[in-house]
């Protein structure tokens, strides 16, 4: 481990982000992933195939493979740490997990609490779930309508300011997905990519389910480190990670192993990373 944090500073001196003699003491994590050999990385448990649970209860889903490789680059043992939505900025900042990977999309709000990373690994949009017999066929058709959604989710204000759509919020994807098969809502919004793979599942519950209208809005999302990280040597790790995850092709080949359509996102990324 010492040796690959030796490298790792001694790059991160070369490329400008630290000044000789201060990269190991700029970096609070990384002085405590290696005193530790532990890597914290949030991720979720109630967004497939993102991150959830298996049948014997372990975290897994494409971020959490996307964690086991940052933690494989630090020669650290990974700690999955369970986040949700309206949670997983405040673990970042109060020093309870070391990393995010959490489906964050990116906004400008978020990049002033959290260290967001560029490249961007992934892209989704504003998509709604409904029963086929809902009768909705525009956004415009939610006017009043109580829509299901998850708290912190930037999703539902913008479908409330357009759209006149009434959120009913809830702590995660699973109490929301249950509050619309019981009724409570007539549609879930969340990122399209959730509901692509709900759909896709082959769970008997969602076969009256569809997500007919366009989606809006596509947004990247992005790893996060601590604000105070972002452009130290920590930082500059996590950003050159990203963009080997690109360049190597393993991005696209978690999106086809865990059963998710091709995106042009991805493809775009890694001709971009493969020619610079």
């Amino acid at each position: 481990m010492k040796k690959t944090f030796s490298i790792l500073l001694a790059a991160a001196a070369t490329a400008g982000i630290l000044s000789a003699g201060q990269a190991h003491a700029q970096s609070a994590v990384l002085d405590r992933v290696k005193s530790t050999g532990v890597l914290r990385v949030g991720v979720k448990t109630d967004y497939r195939p993102f991150g959830f649970l298996d049948p014997s209860g372990k975290i897994v889903g494409l971020e959490p493979d996307l964690a086991a490789d940052m933690a494989k680059r630090l020669d650290a043992r990974l700690e999955l740490v369970p986040v949700q939505t309206a949670n997983r900025i405040e673990f970042l900042q109060q020093g309870r997990i070391d990393l995010m990977i959490a489906t964050m999309s990116v906004n400008e709000q978020r990049r002033k609490v959290v260290g967001v990373i560029e490249p961007f690994y992934y892209a989704g949009g504003t998509g709604l779930l409904i029963r086929k017999n809902a009768g909705i066929k525009t956004w415009k058709d939610l006017d009043g309508k109580p829509i299901c959604g998850t708290q912190g989710a930037y999703y539902n204000r913008g479908v409330a300011q357009k759209y006149g759509a009434r959120i009913v919020a809830f702590p995660g994807n699973v109490e929301a997905q249950n509050a619309l098969l019981t009724g409570s809502c007539i549609g879930f919004v969340q990122d399209s990519t959730l509901l692509a793979s709900i759909l896709a599942s082959g769970d008997a519950r969602w076969a009256e389910y569809e997500m007919p209208l366009p989606v809006e809005d596509i947004t990247p999302w992005a790893i996060a480190v601590p604000l105070d990280e972002r452009d130290k040597a920590y930082g500059d790790f996590a950003r050159k990670t990203v963009a080997d995850w690109h360049r190597s092709g393993l991005l696209i080949s978690l999106e086809k192993k865990w059963g998710l359509p091709a995106t042009g996102f991805l493809k775009d990324e890694q001709a971009k990373a493969k020619s610079q």
